[in-house]
């Protein structure tokens, strides 16, 4: 099986690392990936210029590509071609926070899940719910591990045409985690705000700014679960459409 490995920190990120050499055991690991950190990007496709694409040789001696681009760019640059041999899956991660709620439309690291469901193939994100303002080294090696396992189950028993997986792990010795729960998309919560500031020649900028966003601990959802100590799989689709609404809108005198 051939695996494609992405993330959205960045080629060079210990993550993606620790994530392509755990899933070397399982099958062929190819890696392309940004050559900068794309956090919070969502999904991009580049039209308007050109991309790049370079060898780099990462940590551990093994090479990988670098982009220019988004991490979707990346994928659909390997699904397109760029790649060679055909692909089988695509896993995105190990991004170093959690991916949960409504972070899924800005995540690099989940979009990039979803532009290889675009192209037909089964995509799966990793994120690691680290705790918030960690600033000592991380270790990816529990999540890599779920990741692994999560990965053959797929590679063994595909996902159906169009799902993804969302896979958050909780910051926790693997023989501390207590399992895995299916679970749906939870409630986060963004204490955003507008910090408006001037520069040396007088002109406005932005920052947005505000707290770190947290969530709610709800039964049944990713963050209830991660909350508790399980590692939550959410399966995705890219039809937003509100099915339950259509009937109401269809009564509606639009004239």
């Amino acid at each position: 099986m051939h695996i494609l490995v992405t993330n959205d920190d960045g080629v060079y990120a210990p993550g993606l690392l620790a994530l392509a050499q755990t899933l070397r055991k399982i099958g062929k690991v190819s890696i392309l990936a940004p050559d900068q950190n794309w956090s919070a990007s969502g999904h991009v496709k580049t039209m308007h210029r050109p991309l790049r694409v370079k060898q780099v040789v990462l940590a551990d001696g093994s090479q990988a590509l670098a982009s220019d681009g988004a991490p979707s760019d990346c994928v659909a640059l390997a699904l397109l071609g760029l790649i060679e041999e055909k692909i089988d899956l695509v896993v995105s991660g190990i991004n170093p926070n959690a991916n949960i709620g409504h972070d899924v439309t800005y995540s690099g690291t989940v979009t990039a899940a979803m532009e290889a469901v675009i192209n037909g193939i089964p995509g799966i994100a990793v994120s690691l719910d680290s705790p918030e303002n960690h600033h000592a080294h991380l270790d990816y090696q529990p999540a890599a591990n779920l990741a692994s396992q999560i990965t053959h189950h797929v590679l063994q028993k595909p996902l159906p045409t169009g799902v993804l997986l969302n896979v958050n792990v909780p910051y926790l010795p693997l023989d501390k985690i207590k399992g895995i729960k299916i679970t749906r998309q939870g409630l986060r919560v963004y204490r955003d705000s507008l910090d408006k500031r001037v520069d040396p020649r007088g002109r406005p900028y932005y920052w947005i700014g505000g707290e770190a966003p947290t969530a709610i601990p709800e039964e049944g959802t990713d963050y209830g679960a991660i909350y508790a100590g399980y590692v939550s799989i959410t399966p995705l689709q890219l039809d937003l459409t509100a099915w339950n609404v259509i009937s109401e809108l269809e009564s509606r005198n639009w004239a």
